[in-house]
């Protein structure tokens, strides 16, 4: 699969769905848990973006990975299963991979691509 054809099964699967129940849905506000440590893009995550007329937050932005670990542990919550076997970002079955099969984190998901699906990436006002 090359980068055009994840871009396309990406707004297909994805992104498409996401802006049509969010529009008729007639969401106002929508919660994402978005780190700024999670990639580079991200690094600049705000706490609270105004886009499209509709609020989007990020309440996690600033948590480390160990500030995730903290609050798992006090309130006795379980990370998600395959963590444990080097799955640090889940996507797709198919397009997600083990920490114990790439050489780098970036290649985690989406064959090294990119890092993105695009579901918070997208124009809320097209649809």
């Amino acid at each position: 699969m090359g980068p055009e054809a994840l871009e396309e099964y990406n707004q297909l699967v994805k992104v498409e769905p996401m802006k049509r129940a969010i529009n008729e849905l007639n969401v106002g506000t929508w919660f994402a848990g978005l780190r700024r440590t999670q990639s580079l893009g991200r690094k600049n995550t705000a706490f609270l973006d105004w886009s499209n007329d509709r609020w989007k937050v990020h309440p996690i932005a600033d948590w480390s990975d160990r500030d995730v670990h903290r609050y798992l542990t006090r309130n006795n919550l379980p990370y998600y299963p395959l963590w444990e076997h080097g799955y640090l970002s889940i996507g797709d079955y198919h397009t997600t991979k083990s920490i114990h099969e790439v050489s780098e984190e970036e290649q985690l998901r989406f064959f090294g691509l990119k890092r993105e699906c695009g579901i918070h990436e997208i124009d809320l006002a097209s649809v």
